[in-house]
């Protein structure tokens, strides 16, 4: 969107707006929580100190953006624009120039669709922003509006005065200042000086990038990000379009049209993976539509759809298609399986979201299933990559029978841990076997006088403590 002379001037005068600093509150940090709930729903979900983040995957009906990203322009490593000019001694306003190496993005697309903060891996925005150099940015000085005067620019005419009064505002240290200058040349110089003119400028030309991102100027944006060779931050803006596409069938178009575009060759296979996810979530939306208004599945008609699936992140995606297309074959596009494969998801991932969302149905033969491994001799055992500590406390959340939750409890390795779960669920079988198989007479003692009087579980514990065959350790 492209702004007018009048536009321009509500923008300086308005209270609403601030000039760029480094220390202003970024606005769009206020949707990093969406953005992030999009991100994650491609993140390796490998490690166990993730867990607590992957148990939490609900079709809560919110409406969730789609997988989008929010990213500041930051200095990099690149230096002042003293030391740029430098580079290009010689030359003069209107000559041909040098070519200056473009400075290294430190942001990957990837690390925003996998949210890392572990060192040696990606930034997260926040931590990248908070590292950024505070002496790349014009500080603000936080004058009241009241102090300000308002004066006309018009006078300087000639390119070297305008060049000149953007060299003093950039001395100035003064965000207000700087924004207001670059606007007065963005309005009378061509695009092609002012770009170049900027891009030995360094503090100002960020500044102008905040500038026309926080007005939407979309396609001089581009147009700068071309001139510069900026490839990734200009496929990266070109990508960010697809939040302003509200029907399903453009933005796939669009996306698809972003499929081609300068990233990186990880970065690449999540612009495809965003495009497959939203092309499948098309078909599937499509066709529960249908089956629920038919009323004819089961499913549908004791769980009705609260949201639509469309523009949902992946792990909300796969928790839908196992609530309500659990026993699909692998060939159909709505198959858990076949999303599982499609999109490679992690067995950990995978389990999880699958537990979560049988649970939610109280379908305990599928919960069962899913933990029932099988050797080759045909012998079978529970399995769990996520460890049966978590799959007990997601069992309790969804109000599983205390018979299911002593089962798994019981498959607990850890003895403290199971002991505690099994205190804290009043699982009491597990805790009196546990006690005797422990030989801890105390602790059963104690466990005694918290189970119900008369009950068939104080008589078990009275059995227990008079044996004779039992040597106590205490």
């Amino acid at each position: 969107m492209n702004r007018t002379k009048g536009d321009e001037e509500e923008y300086w005068n308005s209270s609403k707006f601030k000039a760029f600093t480094f220390d202003d509150e970024d606005d769009e940090l206020s949707q990093l929580k969406e953005s992030k709930r999009a991100v994650n729903s491609l993140r390796d979900f490998v490690d166990d100190d993730d867990d607590d983040d992957l148990e939490r995957v609900s079709w809560s009906g919110e409406p969730v953006g789609s997988i989008s990203w929010s990213i500041k322009e930051t200095t990099g490593n690149s230096g002042s624009a003293h030391d740029v000019r430098e580079q290009l001694k010689g030359r003069n306003s209107f000559s041909s120039y040098a070519q200056i190496p473009k400075p290294t993005s430190t942001y990957s697309l990837s690390s925003f669709f996998k949210g890392r903060t572990r060192p040696g891996s990606f930034q997260s925005l926040s931590d990248a922003l908070s590292d950024t150099p505070v002496k790349s940015y014009a500080p603000e000085l936080g004058r009241p509006k009241g102090e300000y005067r308002v004066c006309s620019l018009e006078r300087f005419r000639s390119l070297q005065d305008k060049l000149q009064l953007l060299e003093e505002a950039v001395s100035m240290h003064d965000g207000n200042v700087i924004t207001a200058v670059l606007i007065f040349l963005k309005r009378t110089l061509s695009k092609e000086i002012l770009f170049r003119e900027l891009e030995v400028r360094q503090v100002a030309l960020r500044h102008l990038i905040h500038f026309l991102k926080e007005i939407g100027d979309q396609k001089l944006l581009l147009d700068l990000f071309r001139f510069l060779d900026r490839t990734e931050e200009l496929a990266l803006s070109h990508y960010r379009e697809h939040l302003n596409i509200q029907d399903p069938e453009k933005r796939k178009e669009f996306l698809k049209t972003c499929i081609g575009l300068p990233f990186s060759a990880e970065d690449a296979a999540h612009i495809q993976d965003h495009y497959t996810l939203l092309e499948r979530q098309i078909i599937i939306e499509a066709n529960d539509r249908h089956l629920e208004a038919a009323g004819q599945t089961e499913v549908f008609r004791k769980h009705p759809r609260k949201a639509s699936i469309l523009n949902m992140p992946l792990v909300t995606t796969l928790f839908y298609s196992c609530f309500y297309h659990y026993t699909e074959a692998e060939g159909t596009f709505s198959s858990p399986i076949n999303l599982k494969k499609t999109f490679k998801i992690p067995d950990k991932q995978y389990v999880l979201t699958a537990l979560a969302a049988r649970a939610k149905l109280r379908a305990w033969h599928d919960v069962d299933a899913l933990f029932t491994t099988k050797n080759w001799l045909g012998y079978t055992k529970k399995k769990a990559p996520i460890g049966f500590h978590r799959v007990v406390e997601i069992l309790h959340k969804n109000s599983a029978p205390v018979q299911i939750l002593q089962e798994y409890v019981n498959l607990v390795e850890d003895v403290d841990t199971k002991l505690n779960l099994a205190t804290k669920f009043k699982c009491h079988d597990v805790v009196i076997d546990t006690c005797r198989d422990l030989k801890d007479r105390q602790q059963l003692l104690a466990y005694r006088s918290k189970v119900d009087k008369g009950s068939a579980e104080e008589e078990k514990i009275d059995a227990i403590l008079s044996s004779s065959q039992i040597r106590w350790k205490n």
